[in-house]
């Protein structure tokens, strides 16, 4: 058991440290521990060696985190993907797209398990192979919502989900602000999708830039309401998020290119799209002509194939077919 001289050689602050030993002290941690194994759950407490470390690092992390799987040290290098309870289809189709490609690219995806954007996230995640963690606001026995349950079992197979609650703890709404600096501590990085100017997931953004993150935000219309504190984010500075790409460079990772091709999209509009886009850029005047579409949908179409790889801008509304091999990648 360390000392509190050891924790802060470690590199925790004072404050921490006393929070930590007067929980530890008022906390039978051996009772504890016999009831979470119980329930085939773990206990990790901020003194195990085994703790996160981009945790450990944040102001006031978890006294003790209650583990439903397993933390992994691949989990190191993970990204959050956040937004709003009331996703819109694009905004959900966003969400699937940057989960998936990042997942299948080695990096674990965080997320609250929340309706919308989060279980998106995480069920993107598991569909693409990857390891996807979900943090809670309630304890591990309480499942919220209640309708995810089958998914966290999912979650728990491949990958963990996490609480700073103690067993019995009810989802309280309180509990969700705190528990999403746990969210952003675990990530190299947030991505927000959608959220409006009031969303909690604005709140795991202004966590991450607290602690050193980089942030991310995918642009959404400028009329939409779900849209207005994403976009207000980019213009604070965050990054925008218009492909998978746009997340792995900034993060830093090395590209590892395979010469399999990017699958054709299930969509017939985005089939009928990517099929009249080629080499030599085209204006969106003469592809909307082309394609017979409605600029809104055509826009909204060109931002999926975006999204996913398959598509690109080169200025002036002029797109092209992009013909890079797929690729995977890991830490440079």
């Amino acid at each position: 058991m360390a000392s509190p001289a050891q924790l802060r050689a470690a590199g925790l602050g004072r404050k921490t440290v006393e929070k930590f030993v007067d929980a530890r002290d008022s906390m039978d941690l051996d009772a504890e521990l016999n009831r979470v194994l119980s329930m085939g759950f773990q206990l990790l407490s901020l003194d195990d060696s085994a703790y996160p470390e981009y945790l450990a690092e944040i102001h006031s992390p978890p006294i003790v985190l209650y583990i439903w799987g397993d933390l992994l040290p691949q989990d190191r290098v993970a990204a959050a993907i956040v937004g709003t309870r009331r996703a819109t289809p694009y905004g959900k189709a966003v969400a699937r797209d940057l989960a998936s490609g990042l997942a299948s690219s080695g990096v674990t995806i965080l997320s609250g398990m929340a309706r919308g954007i989060d279980g998106v996230a995480h069920q993107a995640a598991l569909e693409a192979g990857g390891r996807t963690i979900a943090v809670l606001g309630s304890g591990l026995d309480i499942i919220y919502p209640p309708e995810h349950r089958k998914l966290a079992r999912s979650i728990a197979d491949a990958g963990a989900v996490v609480s700073d609650y103690p067993l019995g703890t009810r989802p309280e709404g309180s509990n969700f602000p705190p528990r999403n600096r746990i969210i952003s501590g675990l990530s190299l990085a947030v991505i927000v999708v959608q959220a409006g100017e009031r969303s909690g997931a604005l709140i795991t953004a202004n966590f991450a830039v607290e602690q050193g993150r980089d942030v991310f935000g995918v642009p959404g219309r400028i009329y939409d309401h779900g849209s207005k504190g994403v976009n207000r984010l980019i213009s604070q500075g965050a990054f925008p998020a218009t492909s998978v790409d746009d997340v792995l460079e900034v993060l830093n990772l090395e590209v590892v290119a395979k010469a399999a091709p990017a699958p054709l999209p299930e969509d017939k509009t985005e089939r009928k799209v990517l099929g009249s886009l080629g080499s030599e850029p085209i204006h969106i005047d003469e592809l909307r002509a082309r394609c017979e579409l409605p600029i809104a949908e055509l826009t909204a179409c060109l931002s999926m194939l975006e999204i996913r790889g398959q598509a690109r801008q080169v200025g002036g509304m002029h797109y092209v077919r992009a013909r890079e091999p797929r690729a995977e990648y890991r830490l440079g």
